[in-house]
């Protein structure tokens, strides 16, 4: 039987940097209120003519690089995103195959906001397992300085831009394998944290409706409250299904949307500081990037080993959640 294995991981972010400093230029608003209530200082902000796509690309490459994979060997390409290049079509994923020089491969774009790693990385699991693909780039990018509102102090101040990437791929042994992954959603809450966008839930009425319909909306205290008990109750039953102790994970690796959660979310699970990586503080809210990111910042900086366990989690609008245990396989 043939085994997902996490090979490889990369990241790309942004030259310019968006501080509190320069926010508090732009609303009203301070380092000392944005620093207490997010644990965000800065955040990347992609360049004009710098797309979803660009910076998926960049951080393809440094995870293709790592993985000890030849890049025709990739027989799959998946892109979570909820700022694509284009809003409908052709994806974004098709548009990364064609600027890495990938042929004739499958490609395509998920829609899963903040927990869209998770997701992929579960798509990418299943197709390996069932012997369909055997290498698969999954990448999260997100230029959300696209689709924020800048006069809107209660968004603004969250969000960034960037891109990270790994590659999945089958192994025979099980001791690589990826443990297990868990998602799900509620409609339910789908207006807590969402951005009309023009569909045809909510057509567009006039081209000046069209400009500010894009941007991401929320209501910051109710997805605070909902984020904390969903993420919390879902590491509790991916540990307890695998019978895998909390002092087991070596990193663990929350989706980077707020300080607050993070810390409520690893305070309930009884994690140490050194067990939780955070990276929020650097980059802001990179939605689908965010995980892949932190990943890749404890790789660059040698925290991460051959062999040690991460534990993922995820969580995002839709509503979306995900969790997942993956012990880190890398070829070389």
């Amino acid at each position: 039987m043939s085994y997902a294995a996490l090979r490889s991981i990369g990241a790309y972010v942004p030259k310019k940097i968006l501080s509190n400093d320069d926010l508090a230029k732009m609303v009203d608003t301070s380092d000392e209120w944005i620093s207490k209530r997010t644990g965000i200082k800065e955040r990347r902000i992609a360049a004009k003519d710098e797309t979803t796509s660009d910076m998926g690309v960049e951080a393809a490459k440094k995870a293709i690089e790592r993985s000890g994979i030849e890049i025709e060997d990739i027989d799959m390409v998946i892109c979570a995103t909820i700022s694509p290049d284009y809003f409908c079509m052709p994806s974004t994923a098709t548009i990364i195959a064609k600027k890495l020089g990938l042929g004739n491969t499958t490609a395509f774009d998920i829609s899963a906001a903040c927990t869209g790693f998770v997701y992929i990385l579960s798509i990418a699991k299943a197709f390996i397992e069932s012997g369909m693909k055997k290498n698969i780039l999954i990448i999260g990018s997100e230029k959300l300085s696209a689709i924020t509102d800048y006069t809107d102090r209660g968004t603004c101040i969250l969000f960034g831009d960037g891109a990270g990437a790994a590659m999945v791929s089958a192994t025979q042994n099980i001791d690589e394998a990826i443990i297990d992954i868990n998602t799900g959603s509620d409609g339910t809450y789908a207006d807590l944290l969402m951005s009309p966008n023009g569909g045809t839930g909510s057509p567009h009425d006039s081209l000046d409706q069209e400009a500010t319909s894009c941007f991401m909306q929320m209501k910051g205290n109710e997805t605070f409250k909902v984020a904390v008990r969903t993420l919390t109750k879902d590491v509790v039953e991916i540990l307890e299904k695998n019978n895998i102790e909390s002092s087991a994970i070596k990193h663990f690796i929350p989706h980077q949307a707020n300080y607050r959660i993070i810390k409520a979310v690893g305070d309930a699970l009884k994690m140490t500081k050194e067990q939780v990586v955070v990276t929020v503080d650097k980059y802001g809210n990179t939605s689908g990037a965010s995980i892949p990111m932190a990943i890749n910042e404890i790789y660059e900086n040698g925290s991460l080993k051959s062999g040690e366990l991460l534990l993922l989690d995820a969580f995002g609008g839709g509503l979306t959640w995900g969790s997942a245990l993956v012990p880190f396989s890398p070829l070389k």
